[in-house]
């Protein structure tokens, strides 16, 4: 099993596949990402159903949509899909990972890029991907302390807020 507590000082957090009921604070965490900030490229927010859609789709593939909470509270999720469509693309991966603002710098994301890269591993799956925004540098700095590569840049591949953004790939091996 995958469900798992963990600690850190006085920090106490479980990680574990989420829940229909996690949708509404899932929703809680990602929309004002998706609103306000360069983080996601996406700017139409999440609702209710597109989040049980993605669990239940990626849950029929085989992959999962993690949760970490904290006295019940979801304080940061990640899930992956397969990078592009396609049986040639089976064996690479892209993730998602959102943690609350609150919960940054507490290790949350690191466990669960853990758990997540296991459960890919278990599969077979040999490579998981990250697509950031150039100009998110903390998530470039947080994967890259996870062994993720930067391995390309797209100019000018992104579009919010009235700007071209680049699109940073990094990969890591499974």
């Amino acid at each position: 099993s995958y469900r798992n507590t963990f600690w850190k000082g006085d920090f106490k957090m479980n990680v574990r596949p989420a829940k229909l009921s996690d949708v509404e604070q899932i929703m809680e965490i990602w929309n004002p990402y998706i609103k306000n900030s360069l983080v996601t490229f996406n700017s139409s927010e999440k609702t209710k159903e597109d989040i049980c859609d993605l669990i239940e789709v990626r849950r029929k593939k085989g992959h999962e949509f993690w949760i970490a909470s904290k006295n019940d509270k979801v304080i940061g999720f990640a899930s992956y899909d397969q990078l592009r469509a396609g049986v040639g693309y089976r064996y690479s991966m892209e993730h998602t990972i959102i943690v609350s603002a609150e919960a940054k710098g507490l290790g949350v994301g690191k466990k669960l890029m853990d758990i997540l890269c296991a459960h890919a591993k278990s599969r077979d799956i040999i490579s998981m991907w990250a697509g950031v925004s150039a100009l998110n540098v903390e998530a470039i700095k947080f994967h890259e302390a996870i062994d993720f590569k930067i391995v390309a840049r797209l100019p000018e591949a992104g579009y919010k807020f009235d700007s071209f953004i680049d699109l940073v790939l990094m990969k890591k091996n499974l």
